[in-house]
């Protein structure tokens, strides 16, 4: 098989295995020996060790597997058995630690005079902005936060000092701009989860304080809580303008530990919602009233019209094809400067919809005879399928959804741990891809032919929306707290080709952040995939439970 993929034609995983002995010559002049340090019974220890006599053999270097990624457009993952064994051992112990409290306020109260420890904005006047902005974001200690946060803006308060709104000047183009005396610090402070929701409120919660985003839909559940509010972005990054479904400030959500399946019920459905009212309006259809939600009847009544309209013979060119879905969950930030993750902490996800073409240009401002195709991330995996099929005559998600039935593990071992599975009900799977781009990847796909959201029914959808809250609960039980998700989807106008709806959960880990390896697409990790489906399942019953309840309590 030609094509670069893990997923072979026979329905099983392939991938290579190195396992080395090699010779270096050395081509070094001179030794530069010189001691280390000392043993505890003081004898020395020296570096000679980094100056060898002659060639260097080694006999056996440790096993590295090499897999491509099932999409070959997303790279190869290298898996270094050294590291791997001991997690194989123990798969609980992939996790990362809770972080520690940090309080500056203590440490000063040990280390100054009283007057000056319970001064505290006086005290951190005194300190560099670089360790402010790493105790705005690590600190656990509210009134750190919030003396920090007066640092920051000027508070509007009322007679007991509470805050009850920010200072605002009027710019140069005539809007209001609040008075924030450090950026960067506000930025940080106010994603700080211990900061008192009161600052938050008035500081970036509220709509409004943001910017003149308009809301232009809203999903409420008042017996669960829940309430998410749609944003129109509409100078946008993503050409066209883009939707945000962001947890309301009646509703704050700052980890998913703490999100109800309600919650992600109403951030999918303003998704649903705004996408299937698109395509409405594109094809003529008949629409809802203005000012209201749709139910999720209604939903499901226009997507079939969609559908349906969709499948005449007279019915209009698309302009707009594509779907693009993201959330980028969590917020850190560096006492360098690097910003490195999501611009807000309070959870929200991402929408809209991509044209089919774009008008095109030459070199010169010359206008083009041809408009060029957009870009959308699910095309890859459309010419990916298409490839596979041509030179295996197997469609690719059949054989892959048969590889990870008939998976193995890759070092030999048998035993409970060789599934790639973390959980399944009818209709969709949530599972470790066999080579992961990122160390902790999760994936979710149905196992029908789903292409994009207006292919999945109702039920679908719904346990699109439950698998996605699982693998996010599962994460953040390991320790996570910077992940990316995304989907990729076939084209709504695409013909049947066997292309299915996929997500992808790529957490962020602190020691894998990325690097020039993963600028090549070439991934390192330090685990086998099974190993990290079993840590996953070792979580899954809390994480069920949890939703069972469906509560919808806020941080």
């Amino acid at each position: 098989m030609t094509v670069r993929s893990c997923v072979h034609s026979s329905g099983q995983f392939v991938y290579g295995v190195h396992a080395p002995s090699y010779q270096v010559a050395n081509l070094r002049e001179n030794d530069f020996v010189e001691p280390l340090g000392v043993f505890p019974d003081d004898s020395p220890y020296r570096n000679q060790g980094n100056f060898p006599e002659g060639e260097i053999q080694v006999e056996q270097a440790e096993m590295i597997y090499e897999v491509a990624n099932p999409f070959p457009f997303r790279g190869v993952t290298y898996i270094s058995s050294a590291w791997a064994r001991p997690r194989a051992a123990n798969p609980s112990s992939i996790k990362l630690p809770e972080p520690p409290d940090v309080s500056m306020r203590q440490a000063l109260q040990e280390l100054l005079p009283a007057g000056a420890a319970t001064n505290l904005q006086k005290s951190f006047a005194a300190l560099p902005e670089t360790v402010l902005l790493a105790l705005a974001s690590t600190s656990t200690d509210p009134e750190d936060l919030v003396t920090l946060a007066g640092m920051s803006c000027e508070f509007l308060r009322d007679g007991a000092g509470e805050p009850v709104g920010l200072r605002y000047t009027e710019g140069g183009n005539g809007l209001a701009r609040p008075r924030i005396l450090q950026h960067e610090l506000f930025e940080v402070v106010v994603n700080n989860r211990h900061l008192p929701e009161v600052y938050r409120q008035v500081m970036i919660l509220r709509p409004g304080v943001q910017g003149g985003s308009e809301i232009v839909g809203e999903y409420r559940d008042a017996p669960h809580g829940c309430h998410v509010f749609e944003y129109l972005r509409r100078n946008s990054y993503i050409s066209w303008g883009h939707y945000a479904a962001n947890m309301a400030d009646d509703a704050v959500r700052y980890s998913t530990a703490n999100l109800s399946e309600t919650d992600m019920r109403g951030l999918r459905h303003l998704y649903y919602q705004r996408t299937f009212l698109r395509l409405g309006a594109q094809l003529g259809l008949p629409l809802p009233p203005r000012r209201k939600t749709m139910t999720e009847t209604e939903l499901e009544e226009l997507r079939l019209a969609v559908v349906q309209a969709l499948r005449r013979k007279d019915a209009p060119p698309l302009p707009f094809t594509a779907t693009l879905w993201g959330w980028n969950y969590g917020f850190d930030y560096a006492p360098s400067g690097y910003r490195l993750h999501a611009s807000h902490q309070q959870i929200h996800q991402q929408f809209a919809m991509l044209p089919h073409t774009v008008p095109a240009w030459h070199h010169g401002g010359q206008v083009a005879k041809e408009p060029v195709s957009s870009y959308a991330c699910g095309d890859l995996v459309a010419e990916f399928c298409q490839r596979y099929k041509e030179e295996t005559g197997r469609d690719f998600f059949s054989a892959y959804l048969e590889a990870i039935r008939n998976n193995r593990r890759m070092d030999g071992v048998e035993g409970e741990n060789i599934s790639l599975v973390v959980y399944e009900d009818e209709r969709v799977m949530l599972f470790v891809p066999k080579a992961q781009t990122s160390q902790w990847e999760l994936q979710i796909m149905p196992l029908e032919e789903v292409g994009n959201i207006l292919e999945a029914d109702a039920a679908t959808r719904a346990s699109l929306d439950r698998a996605l809250l699982i693998a996010q609960k599962i994460l953040a039980r390991l320790g996570a707290r910077l992940v990316s998700s995304i989907e990729y989807s076939s084209r709504i106008t695409a013909k049947p080709a066997g292309q299915r709806l996929l997500y992808a959960l790529l957490p962020k880990l602190p020691y894998s952040m990325g690097a020039f390896s993963e600028a090549q697409l070439r991934w390192v990790a330090g685990h086998f995939p099974e190993d990290f489906a079993a840590a996953c399942r070792l979580h899954l019953p809390m994480a069920l439970a949890g939703l069972e309840r469906d509560s919808c309590g806020a941080d």
